[in-house]
């Protein structure tokens, strides 16, 4: 008979999936490491909820905020905590559990256990003591905003993650620096109360032409995602006081494909008469981050290398080398 109260008028497959699910290998003892939902509490999987219900044990970073997605999936299964600070004691008694046999499962606030967040050496600690370690994927901030961007292409498909950076600015910068010359998409994890010093730092060592996408409180109400240039990402967040609040994903673009050309042919062309004055004559009437756009545009060359000849040629000019 159909359900009414379904959507599609017919008789969810729950029974059959609850089926599926006990027929699968839960092997006893084992760790069950379960990623949860970053926002959207509709994000557990059903193989994570019946993990967790089939577990003796759920060691989570918070018990006070794993205990309301718990109770919303009507899970009952005990919590201990495992989080940074009590790491060894943490992994004596999980230890101690799998040796008498017992399932274990893993949870962090949300995401992934042990990406960025608690739970990795637990786990290392685990497969040395030989006990088996089953990871049950779900959501994950890196993935969903690789998803809303598109920057993780079949045809670039490669990328760095950083998670979250050093909080003060000079280690920050250093680790930035480092990525410099990479011709890869670089993923970052920033705190709201740090964002707008991330992006100034950003900006100033890629520049502000180079692009950059932010995705904030993801699956959530109010969730955004944006792509911009980094001369106008801290105005974006200024725009509007809630930008300051919820954790960010970070995706620094690659640099545009550069020209395949000699690097020192590529650099007499821009010391030539033609490119000098077309530097000269757009810097007279526009900002060099304007002109690198409008140079990048009639000469289908990249931003970021506009951007860059153009300020070489401010500094040359200022100095008085440049050729009249």
């Amino acid at each position: 008979m159909p359900d009414t109260n379904s959507p599609t008028g017919l008789m969810p497959p729950w029974q059959d999936l609850l089926g599926r699910l006990e027929q699968q290998q839960w092997p006893k003892p084992a760790l069950f490491v379960v990623a949860t939902p970053i926002g959207n509490l509709t994000d557990l999987s059903l193989r994570a909820w019946y993990a967790l219900r089939l577990a003796d044990v759920i060691a989570a970073e918070d018990t006070r905020t794993s205990q309301a997605l718990l109770q919303a999936w009507h899970v009952d299964t005990p919590l201990m905590a495992a989080h940074r600070h009590n790491e060894r004691a943490a992994t004596a008694a999980i230890l101690q559990r799998l040796e008498a046999g017992e399932r274990v499962a893993l949870i962090s606030d949300a995401g992934a256990p042990g990406v960025s967040d608690p739970g990795g050496q637990l786990v290392q600690d685990v497969r040395e003591a030989g006990f088996d370690v089953v990871a049950i994927p779900g959501a994950s901030a890196l993935v969903t905003a690789l998803m809303a961007t598109g920057v993780a292409t079949d045809a670039q498909p490669t990328f760095a993650f950083l998670g979250f950076l050093p909080p003060k600015q000079a280690a920050r910068e250093r680790s930035l620096k480092r990525w410099l010359g990479a011709d890869t998409a670089v993923v970052m994890y920033e705190a709201p109360h740090r964002i707008a010093d991330l992006l100034r730092d950003l900006c100033q060592v890629f520049g502000p032409v180079r692009r950059v996408s932010l995705a904030r409180e993801l699956t959530k109400r109010f969730e955004e995602t944006v792509t911009l240039d980094l001369g106008h990402a801290s105005a974006w967040i200024a725009a509007d006081r809630y930008r300051e609040q919820g954790e960010y994903v970070v995706i620094l673009h690659a640099p545009e494909s550069r020209v395949t050309i000699d690097q020192d042919e590529d650099q007499a062309l821009w010391q030539s008469a033609e490119r000098q004055a077309w530097m000269a004559a757009l810097l007279s009437v526009l900002s060099t981050r304007d002109a690198a756009k409008v140079m990048a545009k009639a000469l289908g060359a990249p931003k970021d290398v506009c951007y860059a000849q153009l300020l070489a040629y401010s500094g040359a000019r200022d100095a008085g080398l440049n050729t009249k």
